[in-house]
């Protein structure tokens, strides 16, 4: 069972692509009005974890899309009823209190589906019309929403599509879609061992939301997000109870010549982490070990893992 407390603090970037685009603005990318910056959900990060914690490490996770055979979606009260399980074998809700339903659904996800243990969840739970109920847990990681280092720059771009507009028409359709030429994107999160007493979330778990968050950055292969790159990965692992430092992306900067509209790459600017560095120090003796992968064409104002190591703190590479 985890017992520590941890930030995590992930960069990622992405060129001429939609990060996150947003349903009710024509799904262009989410952008601050206030500070030009560009915006990624939380939602949108889980989405990328738990997909390839499903699709590329073959574990059960409860938020997915199931389809019947007759192309109806599954909803959550089916979902939370495919979990009605003792000893293998399935059960008959009818036969069952709602009290039993939901001791038995709320034991079976949580050994089961790890997306339920990292993120929690509220599920509905219902035996009839009359007898309806619900399984609640708050989640031990939680991310704040995504936000680009630097200001972003929004394209508008518009292509010749492959299909007629409609029978017996001579002109093809036209594509429209609105992208960033560039962003770098930081990711602030907590896991909060108090909430992992009640889902149950292990270290191994934690392992593997790491690996999840960057290998499923690089393997989300679609047309919107191809090329997205992992840049940055640290895990501060505390070993006071209840303490965290907070807002460990406050304390990063991007230093560039250019302006931040005209950045296209990673190699057009420097990660200042001194202020990081010089945090962590304060706060040493509060600090049990930082977990820590590189993307080599990143560039740090300093070898962020040598300066921690000659601080004296314990350092693991992460090797995924």
């Amino acid at each position: 069972m985890l017992t520590n407390r941890s930030e995590i603090l992930f960069l990622y970037d992405a060129q001429w692509i939609n990060p996150n685009g947003d349903p009710v603005d024509e799904n262009k990318p989410r952008i601050d009005e206030e500070t030009g910056r560009n915006i990624v959900t939380d939602v949108r990060l889980k989405r990328t974890i738990r997909d390839f914690l499903h699709q590329y490490k073959g574990l059960e996770i409860f938020i997915r899309e199931i389809v019947d055979e007759k192309d109806y979606i599954q909803d959550a009260k089916q979902r939370a009823e495919d979990f009605l399980i003792k000893d293998g074998e399935k059960l008959e809700k009818e036969k069952l209190s709602l009290a039993e339903m939901k001791e038995i659904i709320n034991v079976q996800v949580l050994s089961s589906c790890i997306d339920i243990r990292l993120f929690g969840v509220t599920l509905p739970v219902e035996k009839s019309s009359k007898e309806k109920s619900s399984i609640t847990h708050t989640g031990p990681v939680q991310f704040k929403m995504g936000q680009s280092l630097h200001r972003v720059k929004m394209e508008y771009i518009k292509g010749t599509g492959a299909f007629a507009s409609g029978s017996e028409s001579t002109q093809k359709t036209f594509r429209e879609e609105y992208v960033l030429p560039y962003s770098l994107i930081a990711f602030y999160g907590i896991v909060n061992e108090e909430a992992a007493k009640t889902t149950r979330l292990t270290e191994e778990d934690i392992d593997t939301l790491l690996e999840a968050m960057w290998n499923g950055t690089k393997s989300l292969i679609s047309r919107s997000k191809v090329g997205q790159v992992p840049r940055l990965l640290i895990n501060v692992v505390y070993k006071e109870k209840h303490f965290h430092i907070g807002e460990l992306d406050k304390y990063l900067s991007l230093k560039t010549d250019k302006n931040d509209e005209e950045l296209r790459d990673v190699s057009e600017f420097i990660i200042d982490v001194d202020r990081f560095i010089d945090v962590l120090n304060k706060n040493k003796n509060k600090i049990e070990r930082i977990d820590v992968k590189v993307d080599e064409r990143i560039q740090l104002s300093t070898d962020i893992k040598n300066s921690l190591q000659q601080a004296g703190f314990s350092i693991r590479e992460l090797d995924f």
